[in-house]
């Protein structure tokens, strides 16, 4: 099917500076995990998506020296040789799909902790880092910032010699260049800080120099967040933002437009739950169209709408759709675009897990949408293209069409098995995700960031796209509303079953702060108790009073908070922790929520956890002291505890062995939380690992996959085909 004419002007080729992007899709600089240590896993990573029709691939932020040194997380780094080699098999590889490589050279002054290199970072002024804990950096003297922009120069030089195409000097995210810029992080007297010209002058000079150095063969960038949201302390739109996109525009060939800061990096990469799609548009979208500069830019926003791109760029709002998130959700989104296969676009739903992996400290990078995300390298797994299973010839029954199920059941069917059959008990697929992404809108006010509680509707994405691929796949059936015993599973004639049949929350307040039940907790008969499920599902009704007690440290239990307070409940919310929702801090989503909720007025009481409840009445104690006690009297209590796997039937039919096999039943797998409790993002993956190595000697255990590593005594690390292991769908490196 050819593309429609209206997403033509998606298609125009855009040049910046002595390059040109074949197309106007750009992924711009985001982290995966990978830096210069993985360059299997980072060349594999972007070029997937050059073969996907992006035009041009950057790294993620690549630190110039190790006084810039982000450890615990990952950066690149082009500090020496051999990080020029690494980073060379990602230009390779992005060269050889037509893609342009862009390289994002990163020095973080006070944010950047150094806790590998034990090095000491240099700073426009000695104030310690808001991001970081008690980091410093040390005053950047005039001998300094010269040295400091050798820095800039000498990577520069390496990057091209890598081979990189589009060459970053960049200052978004209040990093060195910015931290000149802002009031925020400038207290200067001397030619470098005060007025705007002097505060400018250190970005202004690097990109001379950059540009001076190998502006004849790449193409220079830069990213800058035109607003700090920090007001007049910071860098703000109407005038430090504007005046130096005019300032220093001769010197740049391609802009890079955020908003934010690194403290609160949230509001760039905006979380669904708080931001809509392109909703840095009142900020970037103020440059072009106000003729402040006249060259390309391009900006972000988690845009994954066609239409919406053709609107930006006739708008004149960009030049260039910029994507992290999305080309990570898809990395042939362009490519079906282009071929007319809108409805096969596996659409990003900001949940930022992607993120978060990045934010603990470097695992790889994960996707709930794109389970081969990260893996392309290391498992060999590619997004689009399955090869047939060995064993295709064998009947497969899914029970279950939560996540793992949907996901395993489609997968299963792109691998060419001769029936598949996925069966749920009720009457729409999807599972949890259905109640969950009704969840969190509170009464739709705008927050002081920015930010609006839209709530999570767009997790529903995830059961839209394969309710979409399973209605396509000829040899998959879908059965609703129909629960199976395990007689009727034995008796389906299918030669494989997988379980995936998800999990619920306790009702008896089984918790991980006690490993106990909570006495008197009894969801299943009391009326006046419930599970979330319960307020998902609208099971029971809820009085004026509500008590949450929330032990995951994760979305849920600060989401209910939040929906019912904005119903006009008042609201308790005990955690046993020391601070709220801790994993939304990796998804940046906990700023927003924080404020949200005392917004709202929610009553929020932190390392609390419930000794006791009967009749509305609920004693609790402060986990350190446990002889301070609180009261509450409520009228209703949320048991946001522990989770229990849905396992019986699984193992009911693993405990008949003679049955199995009497019935001709070659292999029972669990999957998803019906195997351990998890997030979407991992019970997906897990339905799609299975389905993956459904023809591998053991499918419940996963094959092993490539760790890139120096061996001790080895010359090199053995090839790519030498370790990998398992089905190979994606091409190797080229020698």
């Amino acid at each position: 099917m050819a593309r429609d004419p209206k997403y033509d002007v998606l298609f125009e080729p855009v040049k910046i500076g002595p390059k040109t992007l074949r197309n106007r899709f750009y992924q711009v600089p985001h982290c995966i995990g990978a830096g210069s240590e993985k360059p299997g896993m980072q060349a594999y990573h972007r070029a997937i998506k050059a073969e996907g029709g992006w035009a041009a691939c950057c790294t993620e932020y690549c630190s110039i020296s190790p006084e810039s040194d982000d450890t615990m997380r990952v950066s690149a780094r082009i500090w020496d040789d051999g990080d020029v080699q690494n980073l060379a098999a990602m230009c390779d590889r992005l060269h050889h799909y037509g893609a342009l490589a862009g390289v994002e050279l990163w020095y973080g002054g006070p944010h950047a902790p150094c806790h590998e290199s034990r090095d000491q970072p240099r700073g426009a002024s000695q104030i310690a880092s808001e991001f970081e804990s008690n980091i410093y950096p040390r005053y950047a003297d005039k001998d300094d910032i010269k040295l400091l922009q050798q820095y800039y120069v000498d990577a520069a030089i390496r990057s091209r010699d890598a081979g990189f195409d589009i060459i970053y000097v960049y200052g978004a995210h209040s990093y060195l260049p910015l931290q000149f810029l802002s009031p925020w992080a400038n207290k200067r007297t001397d030619e470098y800080g005060g007025s705007f010209e002097n505060r400018a002058r250190f970005w202004r000079e690097s990109l001379e120099k950059v540009r001076e150095a190998v502006g004849d063969t790449c193409a220079i960038a830069s990213r800058f967040a035109v607003d700090t949201l920090y007001g007049d302390k910071g860098v703000e739109l109407e005038k430090d933002g504007l005046r130096f996109v005019e300032y220093v525009d001769e010197l740049v060939d391609l802009w890079d437009l955020t908003v934010g800061d690194i403290a609160e990096w949230g509001q760039n990469a905006g979380p669904s739950r708080f931001f809509e799609e392109n909703h840095e548009k009142p900020f970037t979208g103020r440059i072009k169209p106000g003729n402040h500069t006249n060259k390309p830019v391009v900006g972000v926003g988690r845009i994954v709408s066609p239409d919406t791109m053709v609107a930006i760029i006739n708008s004149g709002q960009f030049d260039i759709i910029g994507a992290a998130r999305p080309s990570i959700s898809d990395p042939f989104l362009p490519q079906k675009i282009e071929e007319g296969r809108l409805d096969d676009i596996r659409e990003c739903i900001g949940c930022n897990q992607c993120i978060s992996r990045w934010e603990i400290g470097g695992p790889p990078m994960v996707c709930t949408q794109n389970a081969t995300a990260g893996e392309e390298y290391r498992r060999g797994w590619h997004p689009e293209r399955f090869t047939k299973a060995r064993n295709a010839d064998k009947g497969v029954l899914v029970v279950g069409a939560g996540p793992a199920g949907m996901e395993s059941a489609m997968i299963l069917g792109k691998r060419q098995m001769s029936a598949v059959h996925l069966v749920e008990a009720s009457n729409e697929i999807g599972g949890n995700v259905n109640w969950v992404s009704s969840l969190g809108h509170s009464d739709g006010r705008e927050n002081i960031f920015r930010g609006t509680a839209r709530g999570l509707g767009d997790w529903k994405r995830i059961v839209n796209y394969r309710q979409i691929q399973l209605d396509k796949l000829k040899n998959v059936e879908v059965h609703t509303g129909s629960r199976l015993t395990a007689q009727q599973v034995l008796e389906y004639g299918a030669e494989i079953v997988v379980i995936a049949t998800g999990c619920h929350y306790s009702t008896d307040g089984l918790n991980s702060a006690t490993h106990e039940t909570i006495p008197g907790a009894d969801a299943l008969r009391e009326p006046w108790q419930l599970t979330p499920e319960d307020v998902g599902l609208g099971r029971k009704e809820i009085g004026h009073r509500v008590l949450i007690m929330e032990n995951e440290a994760y979305y849920m239990g600060v989401t209910l908070a939040q929906k019912l307070a904005g119903e006009g409940h008042e609201v308790f919310l005990l955690t046993h922790r020391p601070d709220l929702a801790r994993y939304m801090d990796f998804t940046l989503e906990a700023p927003m929520m924080h404020r949200e909720l005392h917004r709202l007025g929610v009553h929020m009481y932190l390392s609390t956890m419930i000794e006791e409840m009967n009749d509305g009445v609920v004693d609790a104690y402060n986990m350190w002291d446990p002889s301070h006690k609180e009261r509450f009297e409520v009228d209703s209590v949320v048991l946001c505890t522990g989770r229990v796997s849905d396992d019986e039937l699984y193992r009911e039919l693993k405990a008949d062995k003679e049955a199995l096999e009497a019935n001709g039943v070659e292999a029972l797998y669990l999957i998803g939380d019906a195997a351990a409790p998890r997030m979407m993002v991992d019970c997906i993956f897990d339905g799609h690992r299975l389905a993956r190595e459904i023809d591998s000697p053991r499918p419940a255990v996963p094959l092993p996959f490539i760790r890139e590593r120096r061996l001790w005594g080895a010359a090199d690390n053995r090839s790519y085909e030498e370790q990998l292991l398992g089905n190979v769908d994606v091409d190797p490196l080229p020698a």
